[in-house]
């Protein structure tokens, strides 16, 4: 239970619903003990009226006397009606007021949850699978809400009830309410023991479900590797495993949870057993009246179901405490990167690296060591290098998804980590090495991050002229539904030329003080590359731009060019300084030039 105190700004939050909550309960309950009384009354009655109806026998008043029993009679059950009634009233306000109020808390933790997820780094999302992400955001708050609502609105309703009516059990007979109480030691017993069973087998279950779902993630999300190896089989073996797995693991819960109902209705019964048997006997002594037994035996069917229930409200705290702890776990990780200052951002573009080291925090991979440079507001770097020699990671630095290990990194003379993060991200246009789409219109991913208010001429004039300058426009204008075609989940209808097209297009709408292009064009012809190249020249003139390539093609324009080589600058100048150097460069452009020589052959 430790792990749902968490829960309790939400109570106060909703401190109004809640207490309503409570008193509607008591006034249902209310309306549910009066009848008992009423009926006893009218038993009574009749016990009472019996022997002297006898005594009418051959008169004339007899039936005139039946006559007034009978409307008597009535008038009771027209009274128990009401009472009923008015019990469904207050039921009605009772779950308008507790279970809607665990609705807005179900409501308010996903948003919670969700704006936590977007505020942690990005190692976190490396560390953790979407599915499980998934999992927590919808399973297990819905675990939590069934704890907020049903649980705890059954829980008072227990509580109310027993008050109300172990009160009233008193007032007529203390021996014959121990006798009848007598079973409920041995089920709070047996809820404790099984209790604890049921929180291990619900952690287990949420668990398994978590692994479930990121492997049904992870086979959407690469269907068309699945398809093109031939995989679907294994692939719905292994899901059928955990699947498999999953089942075993509910069964067990459902088995454990099936032994309380039968439990419950084994002790009731006993209790009316002992109802009858020693009420019986308490009235032939006089102490109490027919009428009390009946009374009794409706008292203890008003606590069947809330007894029966405590199995099923156990199950659903201790499935909620194990979903809470699960939330707890992200909720309690602080955003190592976050925004230091609300200070207005002036952004000129100056971007200086001094002496900066950067290994990657989960796998102590050493990225970057000892790198020192400088760009100027409005001019160009080129980065270079093979494969895994840091060029991301320097694009990573600069758009602050990660901080720096040691060094300094500074923007506009300032430590990057002092300054307005959202401000300075607003004025980055970042495209990525890792194109990703959103499952949108293409009008759509292009505006994104944009809005009309962030222009002088109408949006879509903007969209047509980013969309122009990153050559993606014929493209687009040769869909039948032009800008309004949808991409599909990540851009899946879309070539990798054209989605790393659009996502250029994305980048330079927002006219940014700084770009930055991971390898952007990889996956496009050396033609297209020097249309977009001759576009995006125009676009950086006046910008600080960070282009990262593993071609020369790309590069060779920069105001400078470092080469990177396991972490560390090897080379650094223009083009012609670095082909003159007869170095690293001057090998990754022989040999380049030597590929399209012989492509062109071909």
């Amino acid at each position: 239970m430790k792990s749902l105190w968490r829960l309790n700004k939400y109570f106060y939050k909703y401190r109004v619903r809640f207490l309503l909550g409570i008193v509607f309960v008591t006034v249902s309950n209310l309306f549910a003990i009066f009848p008992a009384q009423i009926i006893r009354y009218a038993f009574d009655v009749v016990s009472e009226t019996i022997d002297t109806y006898k005594l009418y026998e051959g008169f004339e008043q007899k039936a005139m006397f039946y006559g007034l029993i009978a409307k008597s009679l009535m008038w009771f059950g027209i009274i128990v009606l009401i009472m009923a009634l008015l019990k469904g009233v207050f039921m009605f306000f009772m779950r308008q007021t507790i279970i809607v109020m665990s609705r807005l808390v179900e409501y308010d933790m996903k948003n919670e949850l969700y704006d936590h997820y977007q505020k942690l780094n990005l190692a976190f999302f490396k560390r953790n699978n979407t599915g499980d992400l998934m999992a927590r955001i919808t399973e297990d708050v819905s675990k939590v809400r069934m704890y907020i609502g049903p649980a705890i609105m059954y829980s008072i309703n227990l509580v109310v009830l027993f008050v109300l009516v172990i009160s009233a059990m008193l007032m007529v007979s203390v021996k014959l309410t121990i006798y009848v109480l007598l079973p409920l030691p041995i089920l709070s017993i047996t809820i404790y023991i099984v209790s604890n069973l049921i929180n291990k087998k619900s952690e287990q279950v949420q668990r398994q479900l978590s692994r479930l779902s990121t492997l049904a993630q992870e086979t959407f999300s690469g269907i068309r590797v699945i398809k093109a190896y031939t995989r679907e089989s294994a692939i719905l073996k292994d899901y059928t495993n955990e699947s498999e797995l999953y089942k075993d693991k509910s069964l067990e819960l459902v088995r454990i949870n099936a032994l309380f109902f039968p439990l419950m209705i084994l002790l009731i019964g006993l209790s009316t057993l002992l109802t009858i048997y020693i009420g019986g006997l308490e009235a032939i002594k006089g102490n109490i009246t027919t009428g009390n037994i009946a009374e009794f035996v409706i008292y203890i069917n008003m606590l069947t179901w809330p007894v029966a229930a405590i199995g099923w409200v156990t199950s659903l705290v201790q499935r909620a405490a194990a979903s809470q702890e699960r939330l707890n776990e992200f909720l309690s990780i602080k955003p190592e990167i976050y925004n230091p200052s609300t200070e207005a951002l002036d952004l000129k573009g100056k971007i200086e690296f001094k002496n900066v080291s950067f290994v990657y925090p989960d796998s102590g991979i050493k990225a970057l060591e000892d790198i020192s440079f400088s760009i100027e507001p409005g001019k160009s770097l080129a980065i270079i290098g093979r494969t895994g020699s840091g060029k991301s990671t320097i694009a990573a630095l600069i758009t602050r998804l990660y901080d720096i290990s040691s060094g300094q990194l500074l923007v506009d003379g300032k430590p990057i980590d002092s300054i307005n993060l959202d401000e300075y991200r607003k004025q980055i246009g970042s495209v990525p090495q890792e194109v990703f789409l959103f499952s949108d219109t293409i009008f759509g991913n292009i505006a994104f991050g944009v809005k009309d208010s962030d222009f002088e001429r109408d949006l879509k004039v903007e969209v047509e002229e980013a969309a122009k300058n990153a050559a993606i426009y014929d493209s687009i204008i040769d869909f039948p539904a032009k800008f309004d075609t949808r991409v599909g989940e990540r851009g899946i209808t879309l070539s990798g030329g054209q989605k790393q097209r659009i996502s250029i297009a994305r980048a330079i709408i927002r006219n940014p003080k700084i770009l930055i292009f991971d390898d952007c064009l990889s996956a496009v012809d050396t033609e297209t590359e020097e249309e977009i190249l001759g576009n995006l020249k125009r676009i950086m003139d006046g910008k600080t731009s960070i282009i990262i390539s593993h071609r020369v093609s790309s590069v060779k324009d920069a105001d400078e060019i470092i080469v990177l080589d396991e972490g560390k600058i090897m080379e650094r100048g223009n083009h012609k300084q670095l082909l003159n150097k007869n170095g690293l460069y001057t090998d990754l452009y022989n040999k380049q030039v030597l590929e399209q020589e012989k492509a062109r052959s071909n």
